[in-house]
Order: structure tokens, then sequence, then C-alpha cells
């Protein structure tokens, strides 16, 4: 007898099952993803047990004709591709023809359907010896599987499975993604006979704003940003939450390929890197995004589970997701976070886009030059105890109505001893109000009282002029650079041949960056200058770091994150501190410089630094009108 035998095609698909059926959401998972390519525009799926006992998913779709039914239970048979060209540009959600194949080995399975609506016929399999019985059934045009006792003939697989409601609660996320999707087609969820999710088809704005409202929480929609930019034959669009909502665990974070869940760690990184310094410690963003581009350029025969992409131009890719979400980060402004603003998406998706555009025909690696293009001007952040305010803009409306704040040398003293008296607001249009209004106390040194239309604003004075002077600080060095010191004695540096090749393709990066590393062979480096800046860091370790990203993302923002904590760092020694009294001119120039400086929602640490009480909130605490 020979050593090598084929496998039987039972424990064939059984094999293949390990690796596409790893639990009932997986199953649920390619019975949506069959429904949709079929062209359906209405989904049900029926839970028990979470998944174990019964998963029905029922469409109404193109359906199958008799002769299909079989072949669609049997391995390596598939509609949607039928030449070596169409794998390189899958547009459809599955390819591999190898999912119900899986499925049925593992499960006892029923699949009814019907082509015209007039004609049709079931195939079931017990996942014993694999060959579908062929039955006349009743069934309305579409297609309806239903999966039973999963795992029924693998009791070790069954072990693994978790509780019931564990279970489910997978399946309820791949429903969500899957429906997150397909905003043009109908979905209900039902677990154990209750009714979980039922969900209207639309794909106007409104629409796609309600479903994900449902799915994700309205809290979710009420402090989501939403992102259309388009360049270099890239699209992003979507939701992205304000930095000031924001999650313990990456468990609302949705990114979407072509219409596919995807995740990946080129995405992860550029969406890590957009958020640096504006997530308090710990916490992460929600996001519901889609990225569309040519399916050519983007490899999804990466993993049986297709949950992983590759692309063409990775680095293309990562700059274009970082420069998009960190500019529309970097314009939130006041004016957009308060009840009934008017929309400026518009306006920010128009800047975006032209700001993307030119940072990746210039294909900077890092964001130095173009990270505070809005940052206003008008000082370093001078290490002292008073407030200096920037200059006001030119195109403000109410300049006049604080013009006393903006004294020409701009020093603590002018401000307190220059008369100031505003306007009552009462006694000022809508349209001269700025969204943080004006000052009207300091309470207990720490916080600035204001009153705008909607109410009352409350200001965290440290954390915002923090924010102020760590933007001024970063313009000044994105226009100066950093200063390079050479080492009295060169650090030798250990590399694989891939890291090299990265430090000799990145030499004008280093350079710009204030480092000189030579190649001195194929897998050593030496280090003979560093940053001024940096003359204390781990030099190597820093410099290892940076290699091993360029390797991996085509791009590394290590030095600048090293560099802009220091720069954090300086300027929270450099803002005012708790107990310093303001006057109520040096009071509004904070807020005016608030209102004009990118990323003024939060502190360096990502702590916000101001929030608004309405009128309708005070009447409610003080049980007005009730």
């Amino acid at each position: 007898m020979t050593k090598i035998r084929t496998l039987t095609p039972r424990l064939a698909n059984q094999i293949a099952a390990g690796e596409v059926v790893e639990r009932p959401a997986s199953v649920a998972k390619e019975l949506l993803e069959n429904a949709l390519d079929a062209g359906a525009t209405r989904v049900d799926i029926e839970v028990e047990q979470g998944g174990v006992k019964l998963i029905r998913v029922r469409d109404n779709g193109s359906g199958l004709a008799a002769d299909d039914l079989p072949l669609a239970l049997s391995r390596h048979a598939t509609s949607k591709i039928y030449q070596l060209d169409d794998l390189e540009a899958v547009t459809s959600l599955g390819f591999r023809g190898e999912a119900l194949a899986s499925i049925s080995s593992v499960s006892k399975l029923l699949m009814s359907s019907s082509e015209d609506g007039e004609e049709a016929w079931q195939a079931r399999t017990q996942g014993a010896d694999m060959v579908p019985e062929l039955s006349p059934t009743a069934h309305p045009q579409g297609t309806t599987v239903e999966v039973r006792d999963l795992f029924f003939n693998t009791p070790a697989r069954r072990k693994f499975l978790r509780t019931e409601k564990t279970e489910f609660g997978r399946i309820d996320d791949t429903f969500k993604r899957v429906a997150l999707a397909n905003f043009g087609t109908n979905f209900t969820l039902r677990h154990n006979g209750k009714t979980i999710h039922s969900l209207r088809s639309g794909e106007d704005q409104l629409s796609m704003e309600r479903r994900i409202a449902e799915l994700c929480g309205r809290a979710f929609m009420e402090d989501a940003i939403h992102v259309n930019v388009a360049a270099s034959g890239l699209k992003l669009w979507g939701w992205l939450a304000k930095p000031t909502f924001s999650r313990s665990q990456a468990d609302l974070q949705y990114f979407f390929v072509n219409g596919r869940a995807i995740r990946d760690r080129v995405v992860s990184h550029a969406v890590r890197q957009a958020y640096r310094d504006v997530l308090f410690h710990g916490r992460h963003p929600a996001f519901v995004l889609y990225l569309e581009l040519d399916p050519s350029t983007v490899d999804v025969n990466v993993h049986p589970t297709k949950h992983e992409v590759r692309f063409r131009d990775q680095r293309l890719v990562h700059d274009f997701l970082f420069r998009t979400l960190h500019r529309v980060i970097a314009e939130l402004k006041p004016s957009d976070s308060l009840p009934g603003a008017v929309d400026t998406s518009t306006a920010q998706i128009a800047m975006a886009n032209e700001a993307v555009l030119n940072a990746i025909n210039e294909q900077r690696p890092l964001g130095f030059a173009s990270a505070t293009a809005s940052t206003p001007q008008g000082g370093s952040g001078s290490f002292n105890t008073g407030y200096q305010p920037a200059p006001p803009s030119q195109n403000n409306d109410w300049k006049g109505l604080y013009s006393a704040a903006s004294a020409a040398d701009g020093s603590s003293d002018s401000l307190a001893n220059t008369a100031f008296t505003p306007q009552p607001l009462s006694e000022t249009s809508s349209d001269d109000i700025p969204p943080l209004g004006f000052a009207i106390a300091q309470l207990k040194g720490i916080y600035i009282l204001a009153e705008n239309e909607q109410g009352l604003i409350v200001v965290d004075m440290h954390a915002a002029h923090e924010r102020i002077t760590y933007e001024r600080m970063k313009a000044d060095f994105s226009a100066n650079g950093l200063l390079g010191q050479p080492l009295l004695v060169p650090q030798g540096l250990a590399a694989s041949a891939g890291q090299v090749e990265a430090a000799e393709m990145h030499q004008q990066l280093f350079v710009k960056l204030g480092f000189q590393v030579d190649v001195v062979s194929d897998e050593s480096l030496i280090i003979r200058q560093v940053p001024v800046l940096l003359s204390q860091a781990n030099v190597e370790q820093l410099v290892y770091d940076v290699l091993v990203d360029l390797e991996k993302y085509g791009t590394s923002d290590r030095i600048e994150a090293h560099v802009n904590e220091l720069l954090s760092t300086m300027a929270c020694h450099g803002s005012v501190r708790a107990n310093r009294k303001l006057t109520v001119p040096e009071m509004n120039a904070l807020l005016r410089d608030m209102e004009e400086t990118e990323r003024s929602g939060q502190c360096n640490h990502g702590r916000p630094t101001w929030t608004l009480m309405t009128l309708n909130q005070l009447d409610k605490l003080f049980l007005r009108g009730q």
C-alpha cells in the first residue's frame, strides 16, 4: 500500500470546513453573502440556540434551477468566476466555491430554490456520504438554506463553541457588517422567535444614517462626521466619530473595501495615526467607512474567510486614508459641535479633497508640512503665565466685539489694563455671535463661563490653551524642520536585508527629520546624526522601529510621534495654569483662538476642552415649564 492516498470527498470537505466554518457566525456570513451575490433585495435570517440548532437564510434573489442545486453543494463549483482574469478583479462577495460544501459536511443542510417562482426544487444532505437528495418542493423565487445541528458529526469542534449568548452575539455582529455594506437591501434577523433587527432599504443619506443609528446607536450618529473624499482613483466615504466620542474597546469600527467588510493592518495603522493626539489614553475611535477602488488593485484571495485583503499599492492607500481622516479631524471647529449648527461637511469635504490630492501627488511620507495648514499664526507658545492671544481672523463678523482683547503687543499686562464692555447677546444678532459666545466669568480659576446663542459654554482654560500652544509649536517645527546633531561616536545598527533596503529608499526622509543613516553592508547600518530634540532618546531603537514601519507599511510616523510628544509636554508646561486669574478680554481672546485652532475640542492628552449646556438642559435641571 502506498504512503500517499487521496482524501475522500467527505474528509476533504471537513478539513476545508475547519478553515471556512469556525462557528455559527461563519455559516451566517457565507449564506448572507451568497444571497447578496444572487441579487436579493430582501434577506431574512432566522437563528435558534445561537445558530447551533438552526440557521435559516431566505432571499428573493435569482434562485437556482434543478440541475444547479447538486452542483452548488459540491466543492470548487461557483457561478462567480470562470477564468483567471475573473479572479484578478473579483467583484462578488463569494468566489471560492467551497462554502456550501464545507457547511453541508458538518451539518444537516436543506437548500430550496426556484429560478422563476413556478418550479422549485430542494436538495438535502446529512453530512455523511455528501450525495444530495433532490426532490420537488414549493418555494417562491429565490433561495432558502437551512443549516441544522451544526457540528453534529464532529463533536470535538462543537465542544469549542461558547455559550448561546456569545455565539449569537457574533452572528449579530456579522449581520451588522453585512447590513451596513448593503443599504439597498431589506434585512431581518430573528433569534429564538424574537425579531432583533428589521431594516428597511434606502440608499439616500438619510436612510443610510437611519440604518447606522439603529445598528451602531444614536449616540454614534449624533457625534458622527460625514466624509466623502476622492483622489488618485480612490474614494473614501462614510461616517467618522468625533474624538470626543470614543470607546473603551475597538467594537465600533466597520471598514469596507468595495462592499466587503475587512480587517487590515494598513487600514488600522492609518486610522490610529490620524487619531493619534486627539484621543484619551487607551480609548479607541469609532467609524463606519467605505473605500472604493479598482477591483484589480486589491487582492481579496488572501484568506479562506475573506476577512483580509492585500492592496497592490498599500502606501498610496495608507497615505490617502491617513491624510483624509487627519484633515477631517483637524478641521473640526466648535461650531460643528453645536446643536442646530449649519452642516459644513460640504466645505470640509472640498477642502479635504484638495489637501489630500495635493499631499498624495507630492508623496510626503510624513505629515509635518501638511498637519497644521489652518493653524492660526501669531506666536510659538511662549512659556509665561499669561495668555497671549493670536490676531483675530480678518473674516470674522464678530471681530469688533472683542477688539480690545487683541492688543497690538498681545501682553498680559496690556490686556488686563484695557477697558472692555461685552455686548449683551440680546442686543446682538445671531450672525454676530461667535460659536463659543462671550466670556461672562471665571470659575475657581479653572473654568471659563461663556454665553452663546444656545446657552452656557464651560471651557477648561488650561486644556484649551494647551492645545492652542501645541498646534502653534507644531506649525513652527513644520516651517523650520528639525535641526540635526552629529554623534560623537556613531552607533551601529544590525538590520534585516529588507530594512536596509527601506533605509536606502527613504534616505531623504531621514535627512529631512534630522537623521543621517548610512548603509554599511547588506545587514548593517550606522547612525551618524540625530535630531537635537531626540538626543536623549533611545535613538537606536527609534530608528529600528521606523525601519520596521517603512518595511511593513511603506511609511512611518514614529519620529513625528516622538517629536510631538516632546512638544506636547512643552506646551503643557507653557500653558496657563489653574488659579491664574484671567481678565474678560483674555478669556474672550482664548475663546476666539479656540474657534480658529485645529483639534481645539480636545487637549493634547485627548481630554475635552469645552462643553455646552443648552437652555433646554438648564430648564430641565431646574424643572422650568413642568
